[in-house]
């Protein structure tokens, strides 16, 4: 081939256009995949779900979850009560809400949509109930209407049970309490959670006793108890029995920005069966969100192929034959959905042993909690029998007393003379009263094992990681057996205050016990003292300031346990802190705050170790 030639020439040029044949070959390449580009941003592969909660609500959001995992997007489940999830979608940072339920949060939802912060998508579930409902037994004794709850408020203990601190139906009910409505102006309502008031129903139904709760459908708790919804509740709840529809809503704008995912959301609808067969795999079968959803979708398939019509995987390809359906590619995912879908029974294992205990230790466990819930009862009838500026004088005279400190007294009376200003007198009594019966449970266990172990190096090397355990274990695992075993109120917040707490009187007692002085012991021995003798007389008096300080953190401890308790409906300060946290009310919370950090103070300064005990 010659310099002149003609392919030679033709090959210069084809050398002197790279850059036109590289967009060339890109833009056929680009022809070629159109099929393939991605349909949204790169913003919308993540999609943040709120989770209320409800199991109803959790079991939509997992179905959910699974479709979109399926169609290849990174879904996201935040735990957050209703009205802060209204609240964190209008900052944007919540993208979807599959539990609306209306007219019930009606309240909670209007502000939003008067600021156009979030945007309704669809109804995806009709035919719902939320209202107040009662055992079949008692709806045969006479409870039918709203109107019939007070004439049984002794049978009742003029309680009724609701959900979480600060969700709508609760608040339904407390205004009937508040305005009187139907005669419920002496009834108290039960704040804990949805389980914790089915824990409370079960152990009722088990012993036909009456009660009044919560209650809506779809929710195992239909076929799981025999129960009658209340008429008479129209005005509150709604009619049809607080006949309800969920909507979903998404946070402004998020249906224009992600379409693909706004189109699964138009078709995604559900059925209160549907919905009841998930929620009965997560409550009665004990399996996870997940694998319940999975299962269930794995078992209707017809239904997520409905919801995938029009609808493209995250990177635009067409839906295939398992998209969305919860399968996943990787061998990683597939062999993690496989050990989760046959997990070793550890929970169901321990489920089985509590209702073996609750079944055979029904007894000592109804002794228990009359003696607990007695103790605790006597000393809040005892304070409440007392005019409160009795209570802040008597008060301040101990403390002046214990600590010789005018400042400490003023400071007390100032104190408790604000929480009385701000509304939570009585709540504070509630608290104090458990405190109280807790500190003196644990100190009066704890000091004697601080003392056994402090003897037998073998006591305390069995003790040591028990006490470990149970210092670590976090303290809702608690509320969890104590729940079950002893039902709502304040006995399983006193359990599981005590249990908290008594680690540290045992182990400054064994610490103040083992750091006696030798030489004091050796005079003790010389003189002849007993055992007895040596404990009261020098070893006691030897550790008092390490065994004070270990009742001074155990009423701190359990102090910090008030929060804790409000969950299992044991009242006190935890409550209006439980329920400004649920309904987002910045001053609520503050106050009741304050109203806690002021009690912890004055125990704390009061029960420190003073100039009047040295």
């Amino acid at each position: 081939m010659t310099r002149n030639s003609t392919i030679s020439k033709a090959w210069r040029g084809f050398r002197a256009w790279p850059e036109t044949l590289a967009l060339a070959f890109l833009g056929l390449a680009c022809a070629g995949g159109t099929e393939a580009a991605t349909l949204e941003p790169a913003s919308c592969r993540t999609v943040r779900m709120a989770d209320v909660g409800w199991t109803d609500v959790t079991a939509t959001t997992a179905v959910l979850t699974q479709v979109l995992r399926g169609l290849g997007y990174e879904p996201q489940t935040t735990l957050l009560s209703v009205p802060v999830t209204f609240a964190v979608m209008k900052g944007g940072n919540i993208d979807i809400f599959l539990g609306n339920w209306m007219p019930a949060q009606t309240r909670d939802r209007q502000p939003y949509i008067d600021d156009h912060s979030i945007e309704i998508v669809r109804e995806n579930l009709t035919g719902a109930k939320y209202t107040l409902a009662v055992p079949s037994y008692t709806y045969e004794a006479g409870i039918e209407d709203f109107s019939d709850i007070q004439r049984f408020a002794p049978a009742l203990n003029s309680t009724i049970y609701g959900i979480e601190a600060g969700n709508d139906g609760n608040r339904h009910i407390l205004t009937l309490i508040q305005h009187n409505d139907y005669g419920l102006g002496r009834f108290h309502l039960v704040e804990s959670s949805e389980q914790g008031m089915l824990a409370e129903v079960s152990r009722a139904v088990a012993v036909r006793k009456p009660i009044v709760f919560l209650a809506w459908d779809p929710h195992p708790m239909n076929m799981q108890f025999d129960l009658r919804y209340l008429t008479g509740g129209d005005a509150t709840f709604g009619p049809n029995f607080g006949g309800a529809k969920v909507l979903t809503v998404t946070r402004n704008g998020y249906v224009q920005q992600c379409p693909n995912v706004g189109q699964l959301l138009q078709n995604l609808v559900f059925t209160t069966r549907g919905e009841s067969e998930v929620m009965r795999a997560i409550l009665i079968e004990h399996k996870t969100p997940e694998v319940a959803a999975r299962n269930w979708l794995a078992a209707n398939p017809a239904v997520a192929a409905g919801w995938l019509q029009g609808v493209h995987t995250y990177s635009g390809k067409p839906v295939s034959a398992h998209s969305g359906a919860g399968a996943t590619s990787g061998v990683a995912q597939r062999f993690e959905n496989w050990l989760t879908d046959h997990k070793l029974p550890v929970g169901e294992a321990v489920a089985v042993g509590i209702e073996w205990v609750k079944l055979h230790g029904a007894a000592v466990f109804r002794v228990t909690g009359t003696t607990f819930g007695g103790a605790i009862g006597f000393v809040y009838k005892m304070l409440r029998a007392v005019p409160p500026i009795l209570i802040i004088l008597a008060t301040a005279v101990f403390a002046w007393r214990m600590q010789r400190s005018l400042a400490l007294a003023t400071f007390v009376i100032a104190a408790l003379l604000l929480i009385m200003n701000q509304g939570y007198w009585q709540q504070t009594l509630e608290t104090l009263s458990l405190v109280l019966v807790a500190t003196l449970a644990a100190t009066a266990i704890g000091v004697p094992l601080g003392i056994a172990s402090a003897r037998r190096p073998s006591l305390a090397a069995a003790l040591r990681p028990v006490l470990d355990l149970m210092q670590t274990l976090p303290t809702f695992v608690y509320l969890i057996p104590t729940l079950v075993l002893f039902g709502l109120g304040v006995v399983p917040a006193l359990i599981s205050t005590v249990i908290f707490a008594l680690p540290a009187p045992i182990r400054m007692t064994q610490l103040g016990i083992a750091s006696v002085p030798r030489s004091l012991v050796e005079a003790g021995e010389a003189f002849g003292a007993t055992r007895w003798q040596m404990l009261l007389k020098v070893e006691l008096p030897s550790a008092s300031p390490l065994i004070f300080a270990g009742i001074t953190q155990c009423i701190m401890l359990s102090l910090s346990m008030v929060v804790i308790a409000a969950l299992v409906g044991a009242g006190g300060l935890g409550v209006p802190v439980v329920r400004a946290l649920n309904s987002v009310q910045v001053g609520m919370g503050i106050e009741a705050g304050i109203a806690i950090v002021l009690l912890a103070v004055i125990l704390d300064r009061i029960t420190r170790r003073g100039p009047a005990s040295k």
